[in-house]
Parts: structure tokens; C-alpha cells; sequence
């Protein structure tokens, strides 16, 4: 079995789906230890938005149970543009399983983000030059990857291009501008390195053991009359793009009340309002949007109060009708209903594009969950 330590739910589901590609059966596990059934069990700490110490100890306390479930190697999946806790929680790993070195390859050049020189570009242009730099909670301020992470406490961290070599006592973070430079980066792969990064390391690791094989998923629901919720807590340029295409064929869009955005309460009977009308809706439409669609929100605490409570409404929904299909955007959004609706572990059924999973319920076989991080666009299949 191997194991991945992801900081939210979107980082675990896209590296169960990349599990997928290669034929493994992949768990997500939120709370609780492994089912024991799967090959790939990915452990999401939900730890991004802690403070170091708290994530910390939440991504060693994985590697322990990890390590105990059977794990043959530990990956440490990271956000791909380094946001959270990423030096705190690959330092407490490396502690955890006794390793003396860690290789860290955020970028996914195949997505456009590369690392060159020490630099992070997306599609070309510097990371801060991007929507990146409006991040609410995590500002991408420097295109220089030691300036988007803290310095470590125990180890030392340093940047590699052409120099392979892994020091003991070092964190690693190598260039990678080409898909062929994540691939040579593998050579250095040994038992007391841990590897870590974004999804196309991971991808390449996989490769060295399992092919990508033709089948990659289950069966997804294909029932004609499934109900398609998509539930939208992100402000993304592709959020704002999905809506306003969607909106445009006529597909009804609820957003929160305006008065949110300036801090207001959001009060029961509102939350029941806001649930009837969306709820209605579904009695003559098959697919319905709930975002937050309020002007941009500077504060981070604000801008996540307003992910969760789309999410709030949300929950209410779902405890009301039976949505065959659910799409969350975002990967806070996806986490907070998760956790909402008290889904444990998760299996990973399909992947249909890099980082966009749909994920079947334990508890409630007849519903799917599909979800994205808020940078990434939806598959056209739904769009």
C-alpha cells in the first residue's frame, strides 16, 4: 500500500486519481484509520488554514498512521503554488519516519506551472503576477520559491537545477520547467528521501512500478434524471467564467445575500429562504448552481465565512432532497461539506482531468461527489 498526506481534500483526491490512472484502488481518509481494502490510501490533514504548529502535528500524526496501516513509502502532497503550512508539515514527516532528506517538486509543468531558475511562472508570467497575488488567505507576493515558504526549522532547504544531489539534512526543491525534468527527477528517489510536491511527481513516481493503464475508473451514474448541484465558494477567474457561461444557458443561479459581504449575520430563517428558493428550483430544472456571487472580499476570515456558509446552505439541501450528482468547487468548499455532512473516508470512482475527481460516499452509495480546486476549470463534459 502506499500512502499520500495531503493538506486538504482536493490535494487528496487529485493523487487518488492519479492512483487511478495506474490501476490502484484509492481511499480518501478525512477521520478514522484505512478500510484496508485499498492500494492507495490518501489522509487528508485539513490543515492548511492551521498555524504551523497544529499542522505540524496533524501531518505527522498521518505518517504514524500511515506508516501502522502499512504504508510501503509516504508522498507529502503540497499545494502546486505552496500555500499552507508546506515547510512545517514536510519537516514533520521527515521527523516522523526518520528520513534524512526530502525532494520537493510543487510545479506541474503539464498545467503550466513551472520553476525555473528558482522561480515560479504560471503559463509564463511570474507567480505574483497572477491571480495568485489576490489569494485571500495565502498572497502569492514573489515569483521566488524560497520567499513562498517558511525556513525550516530543523533542516536546511535549497533550490537545484542540473544538481541531483540530496544531502542529508536537506529539504530539496528542484527546478522543473519540463514534464521530462519532473521525470529525471525520480533518480533520486531512495528510501530515506521523502518525496513531495504536486501531482505530476507523484504521477512520475507511479510510473516507475505501474503504467498508466486504459481503464482508468468506475461507472458513474448515468441516470438521466440525476440531479446536478453544483455548489460554487471560490472567486476564481474560472468560477466567475463557469457561472456566467452557465447563467447564460438558462441555468439557474442562487448567490448569497448581499448584506454578507458587509459582515452581516447570516440568521436561520435566511438560510432556510435562500435553501426553499434553490430547492424549487430543482422541480422543473436538472441542474442548479449555488455560489457566493458578492464583490470581492479582501479580509481572509470574511471570504471564508462566505465559503462556508454556501456550504451551510448547502448541507441543508442535501439533508432535504437526494442530489444524485454534487459539484464542489473549491478546495475549502469541498472540505467544509464534506465535514458538514459527516463523510469519513471517501473511494475515488473517476478522475475526468488532471486535479477534477468525482468521489463516491460510503454511506450513501447513490450520491457522487465531484470536485476541483478553484484555479482549475471544469471538464467541458459539463460546461
Amino acid at each position: 500500500m502506499i500512502g499520500v498526506i495531503a493538506d486538504d481534500l482536493t490535494g487528496a483526491a487529485e493523487l487518488g486519481a492519479v492512483g487511478l490512472r495506474h490501476g490502484l484502488r484509492a481511499e480518501i481518509v478525512r477521520s478514522g484509520k484505512p478500510g484496508g481494502r485499498a492500494d492507495l490510501v490518501c489522509v487528508d490533514t485539513d490543515s492548511r488554514a492551521c498555524e504551523p504548529a497544529e499542522a505540524a502535528k496533524r501531518a505527522a500524526a498521518a505518517a504514524k498512521l500511515l506508516r501502522a496501516a502499512g504504508a510501503k513509502w509516504i508522498y507529502k502532497k503540497v499545494d502546486s503554488v505552496l500555500r499552507g503550512q508546506v515547510t512545517a508539515e514536510v519537516e514533520a514527516v521527515m521527523n516522523q519516519l526518520k528520513l534524512e532528506s526530502a525532494l520537493l517538486l510543487p510545479a506541474n509543468p503539464s498545467l503550466g506551472r513551472t520553476i525555473k531558475d528558482g522561480h515560479y511562472f504560471l503559463r509564463g508570467r511570474p507567480l505574483h503576477k497572477t491571480e495568485f497575488a489576490h489569494d485571500p488567505h495565502y498572497p502569492r507576493r514573489s515569483s521566488h520559491v524560497l520567499r513562498l515558504v517558511k525556513i525550516p526549522e530543523k533542516f536546511s532547504m535549497r533550490l537545484a537545477g542540473n544538481d541531483r544531489l540530496l544531502a542529508a539534512g536537506t529539504i530539496v526543491v528542484g527546478d522543473s520547467e519540463t514534464s521530462a525534468q519532473v521525470q529525471d527527477w525520480t533518480g533520486s528517489f531512495s528510501p530515506q528521501m521523502l518525496p513531495s510536491g504536486g501531482s505530476e511527481f507523484f504521477n512520475a513516481l507511479l510510473n516507475l512500478n505501474w503504467p498508466v493503464i486504459e481503464n482508468k475508473g468506475q461507472t458513474l451514474l448515468e441516470s438521466p434524471k440525476a440531479k446536478e448541484f453544483f455548489v460554487v465558494g471560490t472567486a476564481t477567474e474560472s468560477a466567475r467564467k463557469f457561472v456566467t457561461a452557465q447563467r447564460r444557458r438558462k441555468v439557474p443561479v442562487f448567490s448569497l445575500p448581499l448584506e454578507l459581504a458587509w459582515g452581516a449575520e447570516f440568521l436561520p430563517l435566511a438560510v432556510e429562504a435562500v435553501t426553499q428558493r434553490v430547492l424549487a428550483a430543482f422541480e422543473s430544472k436538472p441542474r442548479v448552481i449555488l455560489q457566493v456571487g458578492l464583490p470581492p472580499v479582501r479580509d481572509p476570515d470574511v471570504a471564508r465565512g462566505l465559503s462556508n456558509q454556501v456550504v451551510c446552505v448547502a448541507e441543508r439541501l442535501l439533508r432535504q432532497m437526494r442530489a444524485g450528482r454534487v459539484f464542489a468547487e473549491g478546495g475549502a468548499t469541498a472540505a467544509e461539506l464534506v465535514r458538514r455532512m459527516g463523510w469519513p473516508r471517501l473511494d475515488v470512482l473517476c478522475e475526468h482531468a488532471p486535479g477534477v475527481a468525482t468521489l463516491a460516499v460510503g454511506d450513501a452509495p447513490e450520491l457522487q461527489l465531484t470536485i476541483k480546486p478553484g484555479t482549475y476549470v471544469w471538464p467541458a463534459e459539463w460546461t
